[in-house]
C-alpha cells in the first residue's frame, strides 16, 4: 500500500474498499466523470433511443401525439391504445431523423395496448422482458417523447407493483392488473414509450400519470404478450366469458394450510345459461383453482379469459359446503 495525501492507496492510486464510482480521487480514463448509476442510464438510453418513435396522429377530434417502441425488425411498434384511438394511421419519427407513415394494426382499449406498423422499417427491435420479475426499488428508465420533446430519457425506481388501472371500452370496464408504478418522470407524450430495466429490456409501456406524480406502465408479461400476439396476427383481442362474478374471501384455515393458498373467489353472480351456469357453478361456491391456477383475485381469473380459452375445456375446482367439487367449463367468446 502507498500513502497519498495521508490516505492509503493501492498501486494504481485507488483506495481499498472504495468502489471506483465513489472514489472522487480516482477517476480513470475508462470511467471519466460517470458514476455507476449514470453508466447504466446512459447505456440504456443509447440502446433504446433508436427503437423509440414519436407518433403523430390526426382524428376527427383533432391531432394527437405519443410514443411507441419497435419490437420487431420488420416494423411493428407497441404503443398505448389511447394514443391511436380513433386513428387508422399517422407518422412515426425516429431518433436518427427518419420519418415513416404507419398504419394501426390493432388496438385493445381494455389493456390500453396497440400495435402499429411503419411503412419503412429500419429501427432496431427492442427486447421485451418479463415485468413479473421486477422488484420494488429496482432501477428503471423511461424513454419517450414528452411534450413533443423527442428522445427524452428519465430514470427512477419501481415504486410499486401490483397496482390496478381501470380501462374502459364503451360500457365494458376491465382492471389492468399488476400495473407498474414508477417515480421516473412521465409527462404527456410519454404514453406508449418504453419502461426498461437496467439491461435495456422493455418491461412496461408507459401509460399514464395518475396524479400526484404517480407514473404508471402496463407490464410486459405472459398475459400482455398474448394480447400483443393477437393484435399482430388478427388486429383484435378475443376475450373469453364464463358468466360469473366473484369476490376474494379467506379460505377456512385447514383448507388454506392444505392448499398453501389463503384466498378463493366466492361466486356472487352466475348469469343464467352462461358457461359457468351450464357447467354447474352455483352462487356461494368458492373458486379455488381454474386451469390449475390458484384463484385468489378477480384478476387471476381475468388473465385466463383470453382468446386461447374460447371453446376449450377449463377445469375449475370449487369449495362447496367444505367439500371440493370439480367442474369443467367451456368459456364462450365475449361479444
Amino acid at each position: 500500500m502507498f500513502a497519498v495525501g495521508g490516505r492509503d492507496t493501492g498501486i494504481d492510486g485507488s483506495r481499498p474498499g472504495v468502489p471506483d464510482f465513489m472514489d472522487t480521487e480516482h477517476t480513470g480514463v475508462e470511467t471519466g466523470a460517470l458514476d455507476a448509476y449514470s453508466r447504466v442510464v446512459t447505456g440504456v438510453a443509447a440502446q433504446l433511443l433508436p427503437s423509440v418513435a414519436a407518433l403523430s396522429v390526426r382524428t376527427p377530434r383533432g391531432a394527437g401525439a405519443g410514443s411507441a417502441v419497435t419490437f420487431t425488425d420488420d416494423g411493428f411498434l407497441l404503443t398505448n391504445a389511447h394514443v391511436v384511438a380513433g386513428a387508422s394511421g399517422g407518422t412515426a419519427a425516429f431518433a436518427d431523423g427518419s420519418e415513416s407513415r404507419f398504419d394501426v394494426v390493432g388496438a385493445d382499449a381494455l389493456s390500453d395496448l396497440a400495435v402499429v406498423r411503419v411503412h419503412n422499417p429500419g429501427a432496431p427491435a427492442a427486447p421485451l422482458g418479463d415485468a413479473d420479475r421486477l422488484r420494488i426499488g429496482q432501477l428503471v428508465v423511461a424513454v419517450g417523447n414528452p411534450m413533443g420533446l423527442a428522445g427524452s430519457v428519465t430514470a427512477g425506481v419501481v415504486s410499486g407493483l401490483g397496482r390496478s388501472l381501470p380501462a374502459r371500452d364503451g360500457r365494458r370496464v376491465r382492471i389492468i392488473d399488476n400495473v407498474i408504478q414508477t417515480d421516473a418522470a412521465l409527462n404527456p407524450g410519454n404514453s406508449g414509450g418504453a419502461l426498461a430495466d437496467s439491461t435495456g429490456t422493455v418491461v412496461g409501456v408507459n401509460t399514464a400519470v395518475a396524479g400526484y406524480g404517480l407514473g404508471l406502465a402496463v407490464p410486459i408479461n405472459k398475459t400482455t404478450r398474448q394480447i400483443i400476439g393477437e393484435l399482430v396476427t388478427t388486429g383484435r383481442v378475443r376475450r373469453a366469458w364464463l358468466g360469473v362474478a366473484g369476490v376474494p374471501v379467506p379460505l377456512p384455515p385447514p383448507i388454506a394450510e392444505r392448499l398453501g393458498q389463503k384466498l378463493g373467489l366466492r361466486v356472487v353472480e352466475v348469469v343464467p345459461g352462461s358457461p359457468a351456469g351450464t357447467a354447474g357453478i352455483y352462487l356461494g361456491d368458492i373458486l379455488v383453482t381454474a386451469g390449475g391456477e390458484p384463484m385468489q383475485t378477480v384478476q387471476a381469473l381475468q388473465r385466463l379469459m383470453l382468446g386461447p380459452a374460447i371453446g376449450k375445456n377449463l377445469p375449475i375446482t370449487v369449495l362447496r359446503k367444505n367439500a371440493f367439487v370439480d367442474v369443467v367449463t367451456i368459456p364462450a367468446e365475449l361479444s
